[in-house]
């Protein structure tokens, strides 16, 4: 499966438009990185537990995504963006979506 964030593959030709496609996950933060990120705010620094967080969230709805294109027949997955939203205290969503096509 290729997946790109860009709106055409150079050398390649889409045959096909099969719509868009997207993959989400929800996670919430664990209360010993709240408490580390509580020291960080004052000392200053990376936030590791919640850059490792987003990472694997990034990579749970890229799957996601990725699946439901296989799902309906598609080799790949373009135009693809990212987008992070707050659903409640201590919680955010990561979405990714894309455009599902076939390439020769």
């Amino acid at each position: 499966m290729l997946i790109s964030n860009i709106e055409i593959i150079p050398g390649k030709k889409i045959s096909k438009h099969l719509g868009m496609v997207q993959g989400n996950t929800v996670r919430s933060k664990h209360v010993g990185r709240d408490i580390m990120a509580g020291f960080k705010n004052i000392f200053g620094g990376e936030l590791v537990g919640y850059t490792e967080l987003l990472q694997e969230a990034r990579e749970e709805a890229t799957q996601r995504m990725v699946q439901q294109a296989q799902a309906i027949g598609a080799n790949a997955v373009i135009n693809v963006r990212f987008s992070t939203s707050s659903i409640t205290a201590g919680a955010a969503e990561l979405f990714a979506y894309g455009t599902a096509v076939v390439i020769e």
